[in-house]
C-alpha cells in the first residue's frame, strides 16, 4: 500500500514527531513511577500500559513517515543520515517499555499484595522481593534508554533541519 505521508501540505513525519517527543518520555515517566511510588501506581493503573501502547504505535508512524520524507527532499545531508540511523533505533525501545509496562501492570494487579488474584503463585517473600527488583531494573534500562534515544534522535533530527539556517 502505497501511503501519501501528509496532511494538508505538511509531511506527517512533523507531526508525528512532536507527539512521539511528548509521549515517550510520559511513557517512560509513568512506568517509572509506578514502579518506585506505590500511590502513584494505584492511581494510574492499566494508564501505563495504555501510554507505553500508544508511544508503541507512533514510533513506527514517525519512522515510515520519517523515510518518506527523505525520498522526497532534494538535498540529503549527513545530518538527515545520522537522524534517519538514529531514528531507526527508538523502536526496540519502545517495545521493551512497553513490555515492561504491561509486565509491571500485570504484577502488581495480580501478583503481590493481599488482593492480588495469583498471589500464592509466588508464596515465598524473597521470590516477590526477586521478582520485583528484576522488574524494576528492566523498568529503569528501559525508562531511562527510551528517554535517552528519543532525545538523542529529537537533536539530530533540529541540527538536520536547523543548521545553518539561523544566527545566534
Amino acid at each position: 500500500m502505497n501511503f501519501d505521508w501528509e496532511f494538508n501540505g505538511l509531511p506527517l513525519h512533523v507531526l508525528i514527531v512532536h507527539a512521539v517527543v511528548i509521549v515517550v518520555p510520559l511513557a517512560a515517566l509513568c512506568t517509572l513511577l509506578t514502579a518506585f511510588w506505590p500511590a502513584v501506581r494505584r492511581r494510574l493503573g492499566i494508564v501505563t500500559p495504555l501510554v507505553a501502547l500508544a508511544a508503541l504505535a507512533l514510533v513506527p508512524l514517525a519512522v515510515q513517515a520519517g523515510e518518506w520524507l527523505q525520498s522526497r527532499l532534494v538535498n540529503v545531508t549527513p545530518l538527515l543520515g545520522t537522524h534517519t540511523a538514529l531514528g531507526r533505533t527508538m523502536l526496540p525501545w519502545v517495545i521493551a517499555l512497553f513490555l515492561v509496562a504491561v509486565v509491571q501492570w500485570v504484577w502488581y494487579r495480580y501478583f503481590v499484595g493481599a488482593g492480588g488474584r495469583f498471589a500464592s503463585a509466588v508464596p515465598s517473600r524473597r521470590g516477590r522481593l526477586v521478582a520485583t527488583i528484576i522488574l524494576d531494573l528492566a523498568v529503569l534500562v528501559s525508562a531511562i534508554g527510551a528517554v535517552v534515544t528519543v532525545a538523542l534522535i529529537g537533536e539530530s533530527g533540529s541540527r538536520a533541519v536547523w543548521t545553518g539556517l539561523f544566527t545566534s
